[in-house]
């Protein structure tokens, strides 16, 4: 069974998305093993998204990651990054397949509703950031 993470973006959330989103994962065989809405301040924002810092793109993906609530969650089946990667939709909202999440509520190329984990290593480390192992279920 894989682990990945997902975040439901400050757009998002504001957009009353959270529900949608889940319904998807849920609906694709995905389980939900950890779920809470925080709110990020710039450094912590910084901090998740440090293998950026030397990108261009740095300063103002920071500022829109803490600029509201974003809800993180751990989800566990199995492929299950590869199967999110699916259900998400490429970067560009404007490459992403039709009837993934971008596709159908991405509005541009930051604010592109969701995240999630690439890989195996990048999801451990990144589900170890917003969550202990006391808060992950199954």
């Amino acid at each position: 069974m894989e682990s990945t993470l997902s975040i439901i973006k400050p757009d998002g959330v504001a957009r009353g998305l959270v529900g949608e989103v889940i319904r998807r994962f849920e609906g694709a065989g995905i389980k939900i093993a950890a779920m809470k809405m925080i709110h990020m301040s710039k450094q912590e924002a910084e901090g998740f998204y440090a293998v950026h810092k030397d990108k261009p793109f740095f300063d103002s993906l920071t500022d829109f990651m803490s600029s509201g609530p974003i809800v993180v969650m751990v989800l566990k089946g199995e492929n299950v990054i590869k199967k999110n990667r699916e259900l998400m939709g490429a970067t560009n909202f404007k490459e992403a397949a039709p009837g993934t999440i971008r596709a159908d509520f991405a509005t541009d190329i930051e604010k592109n509703v969701v995240h999630g984990s690439d890989a195996p290593e990048t999801a451990a480390t990144e589900i170890a950031y917003f969550f202990s192992q006391l808060e992950i279920k199954g």
